[in-house]
């Protein structure tokens, strides 16, 4: 490649690079103005005053802690159960061989083109009939389901040769003992970027945390931090500081693992 061809690549990186930081930037700037100077016209890029009165403020606005374990709660059992469904499944529709598995396997499939949404009033009601409304539980139950992990994995699976599943066979190895000391380890990748995906989407919940519990003991953050907007206005550094204490985690847990996720992601489609 060209010294042209590579800085224009590099170019494109880094705008894409900022594209990405700046958004996170912003909430901290703006975290750290006052009201008036988040919302005059022209925008001030820097506050003249930085303070963190917004920090505190919104720890006392809500109940901040309590939605935070709440929410890592119900990510960490939610996205646990997910990986230990989904790739069972997923070993059972690429390795084992029963009738009708794979007519089974498209209409799970085919569960990814109905809305979400379709689902919320269905799940209540189970959730309700449970006595699970206002409950950890109620939050977890209905997530640890996952089609699209369990088809991911699928392809990660299908692409470990039969080889090595046969040659453990042979030493005497159970299906189960296979799965777990071989299979496993060899679609870690792809098991992250699993863990990195739904743990994203569970933590990012708004619809289904809003529906099931009514009580503010049980309540996530994102619905504790839509809480902090009402008909008098928004408080912007008081919402942006909220929004960038809730984003730590998840950003935490892609920068260390980010490198398998990509790994992961990029190889899903070896083989179907």
């Amino acid at each position: 490649m060209s010294i042209s061809k590579k800085t224009l690549v590099y170019l494109f990186m880094v705008l894409a690079a900022l594209a990405s930081v700046v958004p996170f930037i912003w909430m901290l700037v703006t975290s750290l103005k006052t009201q008036a100077e988040s919302i005059q016209i022209p925008l001030t890029l820097l506050p003249a005053h930085p303070s963190l009165q917004a920090y505190g403020k919104v720890m006392r606005e809500i109940p901040f802690t309590d939605f935070y374990v709440n929410s890592l709660l119900a990510t960490f059992f939610t996205v646990t159960l997910q990986m230990v469904i989904a790739t069972m499944a997923a070993y059972g529709f690429s390795r084992l061989h029963f009738r009708g598995r794979d007519a089974v396997f498209l209409v799970c499939i085919s569960i990814l083109m109905v809305p979400g949404q379709a689902f919320l009033i269905p799940q209540f009601l189970v959730v309700q009939k449970l006595g699970l409304v206002n409950s950890i539980t109620g939050l977890v139950l209905p997530g640890i389901f996952s089609i699209y992990a369990t088809f991911l994995l699928r392809q990660f699976f299908l692409a470990v040769p039969k080889e090595m599943e046969e040659a453990a066979l042979i030493d005497g190895y159970s299906y189960f003992a296979i799965f777990w000391r071989i299979m496993l380890p060899l679609i870690r990748p792809g098991i992250i970027a699993c863990i990195i995906i739904n743990g994203l989407w569970s933590w990012n919940n708004l619809m289904w945390p809003l529906i099931v519990n009514t009580t503010t003991e049980k309540l996530t953050l994102p619905v504790g931090l839509a809480s902090l907007s009402s008909r008098a206005g928004v408080e912007y550094p008081l919402l942006m500081a909220g929004a960038l204490m809730a984003v730590i985690p998840m950003l935490m847990l892609f920068i260390l693992f980010q490198r398998y996720f990509i790994q992961g992601i990029a190889s899903a489609g070896v083989k179907g």
